[in-house]
């Protein structure tokens, strides 16, 4: 459809996007997190092709945002970090999917050197996932 067309035309500042607000806590509510997440699973659903070779740096991106939601206990209630990190987990496994198991392989050495419970349980889980 006419979403797919438009996200595959910005995808490159679309990402840039996408990016920068991964990395920025915005309140305890943590709103433009939550709806980038979304944003970035539409993304890659319809920009499905585009993607593996976009995978280093969203993985990378995705990653660090699950690790500082998991260490930055400040004003975040339970219930919204919760949401981040599965969030998160749900653009892992598409990604995954869309790059034919690429995600899982990068994850392998992430999850034998990570010692944060939440954090290794969505990994764990984008690993299971068939």
């Amino acid at each position: 459809g006419r979403l797919g067309i438009l996200i595959v035309r910005h995808l490159k500042r679309l990402e840039r996007v996408i990016l920068s607000y991964l990395e920025v806590w915005d309140g305890p509510e943590e709103e433009a997190r939550l709806g980038i997440l979304q944003t970035l699973q539409c993304t890659i659903e319809h920009a499905w092709p585009r993607m593996p070779c976009r995978l280093p740096v969203l993985l990378k991106a995705l990653l660090k945002m699950m690790w500082d939601v998991h260490t930055d206990r400040g004003a975040t209630p339970e219930p919204v970090r919760a949401a981040l990190l599965q969030g998160a987990t749900e653009c892992l496994i598409l990604l995954d999917h869309c790059s034919e198991g690429q995600v899982k392989v990068l994850l392998e050495g992430v999850y034998s050197s990570c010692e944060e419970n939440q954090v290794r349980e969505c990994i764990r889980r984008v690993q299971e996932d068939t």
